[in-house]
């Protein structure tokens, strides 16, 4: 083969393969979403229902976020055969229930209170307080509710992610116990990142390979990593970029006295910091038949994450 024929080679094989790789990640996302769609529509029910409620829940659900948790657990699914993909499916589904109630909570006024989400205003200014929080609580129990009816799938693995996604919500380790932190006067820095990002995270790849059949405990560190690093990115977001760029409100971290990455490290440190976190994670993946394309998923992250100016941050906002 000729030099010239070389690099038309290897040109050619390095779009083929992009190309493959966004024509998955469309496929993953019309999954995710549909999965998504129909398991709002169960919790929407029909008949006498109260409309407003049902439409709330619609509103806090719709397309809009990354669905960056779901991604991850379908990929790591994947990543391990993806032998019930019904089961995958219902547990994407019930994460970003959960991920989406946790948003219309934060924004309440006794929380954040943020008037917008994700470019929209926020469930609480859009249907009134009480029903965003009752929009916030039928999604939590919603998401139980759809990895139940898929039971008789495979009873073991649903008890197995009812019982990881339940200590990921609630106390003492999960997103509950995140946002209960800030309510202390002295903040454990580590336990509070860990519950309040990353809990979704590590329910995200656990959740993921238990749904293909693995063992849970093998995928705790790949989920902490990835979170942390999240956290760290949303921390550099708060302070670097303005409320158009976000989609929400900018400045919150110091608005509410929230300890965050770059006042303990300074933007520099915490970009140094993000990059650290993500090489770990892609070291820390367990071996599988998809190990390959899972690091190169959290090198797509990692190039998405780390802060570029903010007039090119906006298609990165919404996480």
């Amino acid at each position: 083969m000729t030099k010239v024929s070389s690099m038309i080679y290897t040109l050619v094989s390095e779009k083929t393969d992009t190309c493959a790789r966004k024509d998955l990640h469309m496929g993953m996302n019309s999954r995710i979403e549909a999965a998504i769609a129909q398991a709002v529509a169960v919790g929407q029910g029909r008949g006498a229902v109260p409309v407003r409620l049902s439409s709330a829940l619609g509103y806090a659900t719709a397309p809009g976020g990354a669905r960056i948790r779901p991604t991850i657990l379908t990929s790591v699914a994947m990543a391990c055969g993806d032998d019930q993909p019904k089961l995958t499916d219902a547990a994407a589904a019930a994460l970003e229930l959960i991920h989406c109630a946790s948003l219309v909570h934060d924004d309440l006024p006794c929380f954040d209170d943020a008037d917008m989400r994700r470019g929209k205003p926020s469930v609480h200014k859009a249907y009134s307080e009480p029903l965003a929080v009752l929009a916030g609580d039928s999604l939590i129990v919603l998401a139980f509710e759809i990895l139940a009816r898929e039971s008789g799938l495979a009873p073991d693995r649903v008890a197995q992610m009812i019982l990881i996604l339940s200590q990921r919500t609630g106390m003492p380790g999960g997103i509950c116990a995140g946002q209960g932190w800030e309510s202390e006067a002295e903040i454990d820095l580590s336990a509070y990142h860990q519950a309040k990002t990353g809990a979704l995270f590590i329910a995200a790849t656990q959740m993921g390979a238990v749904a293909a059949g693995q063992d849970a405990e093998p995928w705790f560190e790949l989920g902490a990593r990835i979170g942390e690093a999240f956290q760290v990115a949303d921390d550099l977001r708060d302070a670097l970029y303005d409320a158009e760029t976000l989609g929400k409100p900018a400045g919150q971290d110091d608005l509410h006295g929230r300890p965050n990455a770059v006042t303990l490290l300074g933007v520099q440190g915490a970009i140094s910091r993000l990059k650290d976190i993500l090489g770990g994670a892609i070291a820390s993946i367990p071996s599988c038949r998809g190990e390959a394309q899972l690091a190169d998923m959290v090198r797509r992250y990692a190039e998405r994450l780390t802060p570029v100016a903010p007039n090119v941050a906006a298609s990165r906002s919404n996480v």
